[in-house]
């Protein structure tokens, strides 16, 4: 005992009866069988990275329609499409390196951060090159796209889990 309760120790003690003490800790993890992993795969489907692509696409586009509409300018709508470029073509890369085959977690983990490295560098660059690119930047109309087009991340989840 300390001043401040029972000492904490590591491994935790087992209980009186000399199983797992429930009360100060969580049981330890169990391996699935190959047929409960399978039921769990086939009750969590996945959501393909190229489906988030095409929902950012439609997202963004349908963002450059309202842009248009609503300012009647060129120079908005070109930068409200820049701005999905600037989040399209890199998750693009994302997308393409992840969908990879690769045989080890130690991979695959690598693999994602290389990816994901590589995908934010060509957004910065993407950002960076924008007044050039476009004539007359309008960083609104670049911004608020840019922002609608990644909130598609978070409906897409939120679309996923309404599935099931």
């Amino acid at each position: 005992m300390t001043e401040n309760g029972p000492r904490k120790t590591w491994p935790p003690a087992a209980s009186s009866a000399g199983g797992w003490d429930d009360e100060n800790e969580e049981p330890p993890v169990k391996a699935l069988s190959p047929d409960e992993a399978a039921a769990l795969k086939s009750a969590l489907p996945m959501l393909s990275p190229w489906r988030v692509l095409g929902m950012q696409l439609v997202a963004g586009l349908l963002c450059v329609a309202v842009i248009r509409l609503w300012t009647a300018s060129g120079v908005a709508m070109a930068s409200a499409l820049y701005g999905v470029a600037a989040v399209v073509l890199p998750n693009m890369l994302l997308a393409r390196g992840m969908t990879k085959r690769v045989n080890s977690a130690a991979a695959a983990a690598a693999g994602f951060m290389g990816w994901e490295f590589l995908k934010i560098g060509a957004s910065i660059a993407m950002l960076v090159l924008a007044p050039k690119v476009v004539p007359g930047l309008s960083w609104p109309a670049l911004l608020v796209t840019l922002a609608v087009c990644i909130k598609v991340n978070w409906l897409a989840l939120a679309w996923r889990g309404r599935q099931n």
